[in-house]
């Protein structure tokens, strides 16, 4: 029997998302219907599903100091995500103007761990972006933990574990980012037991890289923010910038700021835009 509930569709640098609002998690979400309603031609389209629930409801094993919402997040396959830099940024947008929360930093529970939010600028009209800071968490990186095969060449990949994992490899000279074929999935050697989303990265000035991505469960995708971090992460260290000054990745859907907190934390800055709003049949 099909259920009624309410959705918002939204983006964070063009990482499209369908948000389902289940305070109370009385939603029933199986891989079919998600990959139903992330359908570009036969559902509401997106590169995932994002469930808002209330911790309390969200049929895990949160502990009793949980923060109040959970994010459910699943990729365009149905496959079950750790969290999405991205989609943690709409999600607290949607959060706040559905008035699920007051406070423009508020903490959410994820997969990978609890993620602190903080709305940095609310939108003066409708359909424009939020500005959203993301805590990440700490980053764990592996130089040359792997190959990648692009463009008939075999390049070495840092693994970087963002609380889900990621695969970077640097571009050389003569290896054209915007000409890369990523239709099919880059080939990884050794391929990860659990795979592992895939950037690739051109230099464009200091602190400065752009990147595209072929992410686990949806294929390439206009951007990543859990693969921006782990990029930046990778670019830092590549350059030997211990410095925690920012740095900005470009993507094909726009652009985001990587920096560091005291602490080594990895912060990720960038918009998030709340699309439409409607009611669907899950």
């Amino acid at each position: 029997m099909s259920e009624r509930i309410d959705f918002t569709k939204g983006h964070g640098t063009e990482n499209d998302f369908v948000v389902l609002d289940d305070p109370e998690g009385l939603l029933t979400l199986d891989a079919a219907a998600v990959a139903g309603l992330t359908d570009r031609r036969a559902g509401i389209g997106g590169d995932g599903v994002i469930r808002a629930v209330r911790s309390r409801s969200a049929g895990i094993d949160a502990p009793p100091d949980a923060p109040e919402w959970f994010m459910d997040y699943r990729n365009a396959d149905g496959s079950i995500a750790e969290m999405c830099g991205n989609g943690v940024r709409v999600l607290a947008a949607h959060l706040q103007r559905a008035g699920h929360v007051a406070d423009a930093r508020f903490a959410i529970l994820t997969r990978a761990g609890v993620r602190t939010v903080e709305i940095l600028d609310r939108p003066t009209s409708p359909g424009r972006p939020w500005s959203v800071r993301v805590g990440m968490g700490a980053s764990r990186s592996t130089p040359e933990a792997r190959l990648v095969e692009i463009a008939g060449q075999r390049l070495p990949a840092t693994d970087v574990d963002m609380g889900n994992p990621h695969a970077v490899a640097f571009l050389p000279e003569g290896i054209v980012l915007e000409q890369l074929d990523l239709t099919r999935r880059p080939a990884l050697d050794p391929e990860p037991a659990d795979g592992a989303n895939i950037e690739l990265v051109s230099e464009r000035g200091p602190r400065h890289v752009a990147m595209r991505v072929h992410e686990r469960g949806v294929g390439e995708t206009r951007s990543c923010g859990t693969g921006v971090a782990a990029v930046a992460v990778a670019a830092a260290r590549r350059a030997g910038d211990d410095s925690r000054a920012p740095w900005t990745v470009d993507v094909p859907g726009g652009r985001l700021q990587v920096g560091w907190s005291a602490e080594g934390e990895v912060l990720l800055t960038g918009p998030a835009q709340l699309v439409a709003d409607g009611t669907t049949l899950v």
